[in-house]
């Protein structure tokens, strides 16, 4: 293994790489997941034993308690009674459909890697990415809190209405008040019940666990006591008898017979019930009409399996709140009388009831499908035990509900079926009248099932909420991540409480079902969502154990799901949407970005190549057109930013739309500089993070700045993706660089902007720019309009003033006027072009008369020229001086001694030479200041003197540079300087009128814009000729003077501002 020495530490050998694959095991709940991410962070794991849990034990039996609860027990019989046997059907298929679907999905994500524990979170949020991930985690969690407060209900309405009624705190003394004091009896025990879960979960799980089975037996005991019960009710009905007043179901509390008067020693007494509906207990006593009128009517609640009664029970009987529960086969003689009939004692709805409704409070009754993949940590195989887990649990689930409803609507009468309390049979459990041997052993079983998974619930809430916290995708859940020595959540155990109570607060079983049935929709509607985006994008990492799925089935699950929700309750779905869709922005814009490989990036991956593909079909519309940037950044030596304005100017101008590709290059090779590029591209990143500047980092490393900034022109972005305008600072130190590649390159930059016909913004003084934090409260963004070049000048205004920074600035347009030129008209056709663009601004003409060329500009032209032969003096002396050293290494070949020697000789020129250009360039540098000075002083017109003195000299280095101007060598050169200097007469006629015409524009510019928040100028292009590119930098500086911010324009040779709609 010779050949890979080298690379075994990022390599290791196959034989490692398994021994840490076999060694490795699946994490407790809430702890950090085993990614490479978090192995970098040094956290080594600890030896655990290895999970032995089968598929029975460790997903059948967990999930069918999960699943099978509170809604069996408690509401079952009242849904099949008021939607009939054929709409029951249709709502436990729809749910049963939705929830089996979803567990092919879950079991196709389940099966394709490891999952470790935080079960239907972890794979959502590692299949959808942190965003979907936390705001459905959140979602289930929620869920689950609710959950625990509707098992709560549960139990205490079990416990108040049919084992000890007598302990209710709040008693109606008139029948209106029932519900009223059901509902506060149900607050106060269910927040004293609550209270003591959340102690027993905080004392300790383990007992929890422990009891699971016995709460597991209490529910599958209770089933086999109703099947057993429909057997029995063949041959051998129970008696459960329902008194009727006509046609009108009867409260069975206050009377024992169903009786209206009886013979008692000869004589004829009235009954307990004659009493409910008459003024006295009199024979001759007022009565209520429709009790006179109609008789008294004993039918059997129970008739029997073979009773046919599942005919009469087939169709729904829906009614609004109050509507009294009705038996359409008897007779009745009498219209109900709404306002007297609610002090009777008739059974009647105690909530409207419709479709929808009764959809979303059974769906709560097949959750808990998610039970084995949360204990996916505890499992031997859990690739293997969670598909089969979980869809036996599911298919036997759906069996029972379907064969409950199917039996309950044939063994029972319609009457009862709608009596959600068994108010007419006594108070007992309507379900518990059809157990065998006794009802209670169904109110014992549901009581128990129900507080077990009220503890279930106060326990797998708060560790999904842990794990999403130490997960750390959402920063305000951190303090919910601890807990105690022994990792229990004791903070979002407390946070879960809260939440229950509030659900407890509700107190209605009827209206907490609908708020859960929302979160745990939302759960495992992108739960088939991740199984169809995995499948559709066919990931090379897609490859499940679990092959019975197809991306048809999970969007089938995902359309499901969606449409039950808004079935059930439309405002709770919008609700339960908004909460997600804020956690998802929150955690998008504050969470901690995480790289989990999820399917939304691959998702995204396809959808930008695709829009890529279209995009290339042709370059955008004028009206589509917007500036596409690429920043030219430069760095210093620590790889800092130098100009992190360039960045606020780009937000400013961008608005967070359209494309931004910040880029810089750095000199030399990629293999010597990789580490520098890394660290260049963290540092950008860091800037744009600052600035708010949302785009690409694109650093480049090339031989030299120039190719490095040319392929960028070419080569940044990627299809219809591409920049379209560069933005760069002015080279401020221009004069003061030895080096003429430093404004060579700002030239030959703008030369290859324009060739590529993109536009060029260039930023003087950018380091005094507004931030994004400033906000101006006042001033105006001048456009110096000189030529047209596709409108540039005049969109980039409008752009800026989107952004808050510029928002209060007016904006004023100047346009030049020459002697031929029509000022007036003028004025007025540019006042319609802009009333034709939708622009407000103040236009004003500005008149340039062609005056006579003036001694400033000949003195400004002069310097210029002096300063161009020195520059080609400099580079001649540097071409011969290399000349002579490339000699002397030739001539070092010869022989060792004389190589010897001519490194000593080229050690002392290249000392001499060396010394020899810095006096010269330094003293050429002094001369043109000292020139540019005095040129200031004799002219008037120049108001900004200092401003044209580059004087970048200390004290001790001009005394130092004038020892050094007295040796020979150096006193030669400054000679041979100011020997070249021309007279005006022979200077190039082109360079004194561009000169005037910028000394001219200056003088109008600082005249009219000095004060000016920005001003916008037509920047002029280099000259064709490269002689005299030296030249054109010196217009552009004196263009420039006395302005503070500037934006120089030069646009790409395209219209990008149109009149037309």
């Amino acid at each position: 293994m010779a050949l890979f020495e080298e690379e075994m530490d990022s390599h290791p050998m196959v034989s490692s790489f398994l021994d840490k694959l076999v060694n490795y095991t699946n994490l407790t709940q809430g702890a950090h997941e085993h990614e490479e991410a978090d192995e970098e962070e040094g956290s080594k794991k600890k030896t655990v034993k290895s999970p032995q849990m089968g598929t029975f034990m460790g997903v059948y039996l967990p999930s069918l308690q999960n699943i099978l609860g509170v809604i069996l027990f408690l509401r079952l019989t009242w849904i099949v009674g008021t939607a009939g046997i054929s709409e029951s059907l249709a709502i436990v298929g729809l749910c049963c459909s939705c929830t089996m679907l979803t567990a092919i999905s879950m079991s196709a994500i389940a099966t394709n890697g490891v999952v470790p524990a935080g079960g239907s979170y972890y794979m959502i949020s590692r299949s959808l990415g942190p965003e979907f991930g936390g705001a459905v985690g959140l979602c289930f969690y929620l869920g689950t809190t609710f959950a625990g407060s509707m098992y709560i209900l549960g139990t205490i309405e079990i416990l108040l209405t049919y084992i000890v009624p007598q302990a209710a705190i709040f008693r109606a003394k008139r029948k209106e008040e029932e519900v009223d004091a059901l509902l506060n009896n149900m607050r106060v025990y269910g927040t004293c019940c609550l209270s003591f879960m959340a102690i027993v979960v905080f004392v300790g799980v383990k007992y929890v666990n422990k009891l699971a089975l016995v709460f597991l037996a209490c529910v599958i005991l209770s089933i086999f006591s109703i099947y057993a019960g429909v057997i029995k009710s063949i041959f051998d009905p129970p008696d459960f008898p329902v008194c009727m007043l006509g046609n009108r179901t009867l409260q069975n509390h206050n009377f024992d017979k169903c009786l209206k008067t009886e013979i008692i020693d000869n004589l004829t007494v009235t009954t307990k019930l004659w009493k409910l509906f008459c003024d006295g207990p009199n024979i001759n006593a007022t009565c209520n009409e429709y009790f006179t009128n109609n008789n008294l009517t004993l039918i059997q609640g129970i008739p029997g399996l073979t009773s046919g009664v599942i005919f009469e029970n087939m169709w729904s009987e829906y009614g609004p709140l109050g509507m009294l529960v009705e038996n359409r086969k008897l007779s009745s003689f009498g219209e109900s009388n709404p306002t007297k009939d609610i002090y009777l004692p008739y059974v009647v709805n105690d909530i409207s009831t419709f479709f929808t409704l009764l959809v979303g409070i059974y769906f709560p009754s097949v959750t808990g499908i998610m039970a084995g993949s949360n204990r996916s940590g505890d499992l031997r195989d859990a690739q293997k035990s969670i598909p089969i887990g979980t869809i036996l649990a599911i298919a036997t689930t759906s069996f029972i509900y379907i064969s409950s409803v199917v039996l309950f609507g044939a063994c029972i009468e319609g009457v009862l079926l709608r009596d959600k309390f068994g108010d007419s049979v006594k108070g007992n459990l309507v379900i518990g009248t059809l157990s065998w041997p006794s009802p209670w052993v169904i109110v014992i079983g549901s009581f128990f099932s129900c507080c077990g998974a009220g503890l279930q619930s106060l326990t797998g809430a708060p560790r999904l909420l842990q794990a999403i916290a130490r997960d750390g995708i959402i920063p305000f859940l951190q303090v919910f991540g601890h807990g105690k020595a022994n990792g229990e959540p004791t903070w979002a155990l407390l946070l879960t409480a809260g939440i229950c109570e509030i659900g407890i607060i509700i107190a209605s079983l009827d209206a907490v079902a609908p708020i859960l049935s929302m979160f745990f929709l939302m759960c495992y509607m992108f739960v088939n969502l991740a199984c169809a985006v995995q499948t559709l994008l066919r990931t090379p990492n897609w490859r499940p154990r679990f092959k019975y799925y197809h991306w048809a089935l999970s969007f089938l699950g995902m359309s499901l799901c969606l449409a039950i929700m808004f079935i059930s309750s439309w405002y709770y779905a919008i609700t339960a949407m908004a909460i997600a869709g804020c956690i998802y922005k929150y955690i998008e814009y504050r969470g901690a970005e995480k790289e989990w490989g999820d399917g939304i990036r691959g998702l995204s991956l396809n959808a930008a190549r695709y829009a890529l593909i279209r995009l290339e079909d042709a370059p955008p519309h004028t009206k589509n057109w917007r500036p596409q940037i690429l920043v030219l950044l430069n760095l210093d030596s620590v790889q800092g930013v130098k100009h992190p304005r360039l960045l606020s100017l780009t937000t400013q101008l961008k608005a967070g739309k359209g494309l931004t590709i910040v880029a810089n290059v750095l000199q030399g090779t990629y293999l010597m500089k990789e580490a520098e590029a890394k660290k260049a591209e963290q540092n950008i990143k860091s800037a744009m993070s600052a600035e708010r500047t949302k785009g690409f980092v694109h650093v480049v490393v090339s031989s030299n700045l120039r190719d490095g900034i040319s392929h960028l022109i070419q080569s940044a972005g990627l299809g219809g993706m591409k920049h379209n305008t560069v933005l760069m600072g002015w080279p401020g130190t221009w004069r003061q660089s030895s080096d003429p590649l430093s404004w060579r390159n700002f030239i030959e930059t703008v030369r290859e902007t324009t060739a590529a016909h993109q536009a060029l913004l260039v930023a003087k003084n950018v380091d005094s720019f507004p931030t994004n934090q400033d906000h101006l409260g006042s001033g105006t963004i001048d456009v110096w309009w000189v030529v047209h070049d596709g409108g540039m000048l005049m969109l980039l205004p409008f752009l800026l003033r989107q952004h808050k920074v510029w928002k209060k600035c007016k904006m004023r347009i100047f346009t030049v006027a020459q002697m031929d030129d029509n000022s007036i008209q003028m004025k007025k056709d540019l006042q319609m072009f802009l009333y034709q663009l939708r622009l407000d601004a103040e236009v004003e003409v500005v008149e340039m008369h062609d005056n006579d060329i003036s001694a400033f500009t000949y003195e400004k032209t002069l310097v210029m020229e002096q300063r161009s032969q020195m520059l080609k003096q400099m580079h001649l002396s540097r071409t011969e001086r290399e000349r002579e050293i490339q000699s002397i290494t030739d001539e070092s070949r010869s022989s060792i001694r004389r190589k010897n020697h001519g490194a000593t000789e080229n050690l002392n020129v290249s000392r001499q030479s060396s010394t020899a250009e810095d006096t010269q360039e330094d003293e050429a540098q002094l001369i043109h200041d000292k020139n540019t000075a005095s040129h200031v002083a004799m002219n008037d017109k120049a108001e900004a003197g200092p401003d044209q003195v580059h004087m970048t000299w200390t004290k001790d280095k001009l005394l130092t540079e004038r020892n050094r101007s007295r040796e020979p060598n150096a006193n030669m050169a400054v000679r041979d300087l100011f020997n070249m200097k021309p007279e005006w007469e022979s200077l190039n006629q082109s360079n004194v009128r561009r000169m005037h015409t910028a000394v001219k524009l200056n003088e109008v510019v600082v005249n009219r814009s000095q004060g000016a928040q920005l001003v916008l100028l037509n920047m002029p292009g280099p000259p064709k000729n490269r002689g005299g590119d030296e030249n054109y930098m010196e217009f552009l500086e004196v263009l420039l003077e006395g302005l503070s911010h500037v934006l120089l324009v030069r646009g790409g040779g395209r219209e990008v501002i149109t009149i037309y709609s």
